[in-house]
């Protein structure tokens, strides 16, 4: 019987002194600090041994996690050469990317913010079924493909993922539950977090999921 495990990073903090809810919007990357929990995740994982001997590394196409998955290779290709192996590239997978979402620019919350102007609160009546942007259904179907085929191509190995909150949280509700809808306000995804997703190769069934904050403490 084989395994296959998905770690599922979220990115570190991003660089965003105006507030702007920048979803898929690109020129955002991380900040100082955000570098600084890449980089902690990235000694985490290279030190564990399943992790620091990963079949792949993937990230979504946004500068945040490409620059978070950049750190993680950063740390484990120097024990890849060690050992005589070939340097793990990072691959992008538009089916990582964050989830779309109709106030991408604004600035929600901040005086003046959109959820506040007119018309705008019917985007958000019902947190369970997002009307604001892409639905969780479509985000867990996305996601629930890139994984699954994952499965298939890496028997028996660990695959490094850099991907979003959103996403990560509605996959993991649709392992846990059956289902993808959630309350966005209950997710525990913190920043450049993993979350491991194990599965039986013969069968694809779920075996265990795990979850490790390594960047907490990093200032």
């Amino acid at each position: 019987m084989t395994y296959t495990t998905i770690h599922l990073v979220r990115h570190g903090e991003v660089h965003n002194p105006d507030h702007v809810l920048y979803e898929r919007l690109p020129g955002y990357h991380l900040s100082d600090r955000g570098h600084r929990m890449a980089e902690r995740t990235a000694l985490y994982l290279a030190a564990n041994h399943s992790t620091a001997h990963a079949a792949a590394v993937f990230s979504s196409p946004l500068e945040r996690a490409q620059e978070t998955a950049g750190a993680i290779v950063d740390a484990i290709n120097p024990q890849r050469a060690a050992r005589g192996e070939e340097p793990l590239a990072v691959r992008s997978d538009g089916r990582l990317i964050e989830a779309g979402n109709e106030f991408r620019g604004t600035t929600v919350g901040r005086g003046e913010g959109a959820l506040w102007r007119h018309g705008n609160w019917r985007l958000v009546t019902n947190l369970y079924r997002p009307s604001w942007g892409e639905t969780y259904r479509h985000i867990a179907r996305r996601m629930n493909d890139f994984v699954q085929s994952a499965v298939d191509v890496f028997p028996d190995g660990d695959v490094i993922v850099v991907s979003h909150e959103s996403p990560i949280w509605t996959f993991r509700c649709l392992m846990e539950t059956g289902r993808p809808e959630h309350n966005m306000f209950k997710r525990t995804v913190a920043l450049a977090s993993v979350t491991s997703f194990t599965f039986d190769n013969a069968t694809h069934r779920l075996v265990g999921i795990a979850y490790a904050d390594p960047a907490s403490r990093v200032r």
